[in-house]
């Protein structure tokens, strides 16, 4: 549970219910206030995707736009972000002007009356992404134990079952159960990250197979065969751990591109 929901039950009850539906959505929580303002430290509020207070109080339309702006920011970065929203002539005597960003707080101009300082703290809250597991062999479901802990939103499927084209990782681990029938559910999507259970020489007699349905070596070329990353690994567990710690890199690589 997140800090900003163990004093409001309400707050905790929206949180989950967005959760649940995997939406992205903020908490935001002033955390100092300065002068005279409507909301004081602690005031918390639930922020939609587009920034949006969907639910909790953070004072007056003051703040509303800098909130809104920096609750935006965060959903897209995945970056928590801190924002003080102050009269313009305190900035100025900082020598700070709206917009600045000065060790890691971005500063905002308060043009209300009260002419008061707050400072607000924004965290995003993400859905997990869905890793998709085609298969029932010992691999298959030593993933789907370890995955949710990497914070994976699993869901397993048999080789036969069509793919949903928003699912965006999908790991094959069917082990001679429908292996080509899983290959072209996997490859029928457009997904970043596909790969096989087994050795690269059953994949690539796999492959031609596939090329001979139709299905392009720009295709098979993509898909990480063996899956997982070179650990050692032997067991299932330790082949679902090297699979992980895979789709670790790519998640992570995909941050990075999207943060520029």
């Amino acid at each position: 549970m997140s800090p900003a929901e163990i004093l409001d039950t309400d707050l905790a009850d929206a949180a989950q219910e967005l959760r649940a539906q995997q939406v992205p959505f903020a908490f935001a929580t002033i955390v100092r206030t300065a002068g005279a303002t409507a909301a004081k430290p602690g005031a918390k509020a639930l922020l939609s995707a587009d920034g949006t207070i969907v639910h909790g109080w953070l004072g007056g339309g003051c703040t509303r736009g800098a909130v809104k702006r920096a609750a935006v920011e965060a959903l897209q970065s995945g970056v928590p972000q801190l924002i003080s929203v102050a009269p313009e002539d305190l900035l100025a005597e900082k020598g700070i002007a709206p917009g600045d960003t000065v060790d890691g707080t971005h500063f905002a101009r308060n043009g209300c009356p009260s002419r008061g300082t707050v400072d607000i703290f924004i965290e995003p809250c993400l859905p997990m992404p869905e890793l998709v597991i085609l298969g029932a062999s010992p691999v298959a479901q030593a993933l789907n134990t370890l995955a949710p802990q990497f914070h994976w939103a699993v869901s397993a499927a048999l080789a036969s079952e069509p793919v949903d084209a928003q699912q965006k990782f999908i790991v094959i681990a069917t082990q001679g159960q429908g292996d080509l029938d899983a290959l072209k559910a996997a490859l029928s999507v457009d997904a970043a990250y596909v790969a096989f259970v087994g050795s690269g020489r059953k994949f690539a007699a796999l492959a031609e197979k596939l090329h001979g349905a139709g299905i392009g070596p720009e295709k098979t070329n993509a898909v990480n065969a063996p899956a997982g990353l070179d650990l050692g690994a032997v067991t299932p567990e330790e082949i679902a751990l090297s699979i992980l710690a895979q789709l670790l890199r790519v998640r992570r690589a995909e941050t990075v591109v999207a943060n520029g």
